[in-house]
């Protein structure tokens, strides 16, 4: 079987299948600062709001991950990218992280942007450490119990930058 991987602009008619998304992400609260009992509209104000660029990945048509990048600071930090990415658990370890990744650098730089930084990524989601440090983002700081870990309690998270100039 092919499977085709497309990644485009989200639009109001993808805001259900993001909010799915979404909810079963922060649900563990494991990996994200949202609180597992975040509400719709306010997750979906966040990912559709204004400055922010919303995406979704596609597998063979079905919305299989979404990630949103905007400025990470106003005014005069408004040079550098945020960004947010999830993905659907029955499409992970299978691409679509790190085909959403490549996209956001490529789109960050299209939009103007020299850098992208995270500024909140959970020390214990060692995929995504992992996946972000293949993609040429280096920690720059560890901020110690910095995250409220729903089964291991305080645990630290890292601030991770890159730049885009070779983008």
């Amino acid at each position: 079987m092919t499977t085709e991987l497309q990644i485009r602009e989200a639009v109001s008619a993808d805001a259900e299948h993001i909010w799915s998304i979404i909810q079963e992400v922060i649900s563990s609260g494991d990996t994200y600062a949202f609180a597992p009992d975040t509400p719709k509209a306010d997750m979906l104000n966040y990912w559709f709001a204004s400055g922010a660029y919303p995406f979704v990945a596609l597998v063979n048509g079905k919305v299989a991950g979404t990630y949103v990048i905007r400025s990470n600071q106003p005014g005069l930090g408004s040079h550098i990218a945020n960004g947010a990415f999830m993905t659907a658990s029955q499409f992970r370890k299978n691409g679509v992280g790190r085909a959403m990744g490549l996209h956001a650098l490529k789109a960050a730089r299209q939009r103007g942007y020299l850098a992208m930084q995270f500024n909140f990524v959970v020390k214990s989601n060692t995929r995504a450490v992992a996946l972000w440090e293949s993609l040429g983002f280096r920690i720059m700081a560890e901020i110690p119990d910095a995250y409220r870990h729903a089964s291991d309690g305080f645990t630290n998270i890292y601030i991770m930058h890159r730049g885009l100039e070779d983008q």
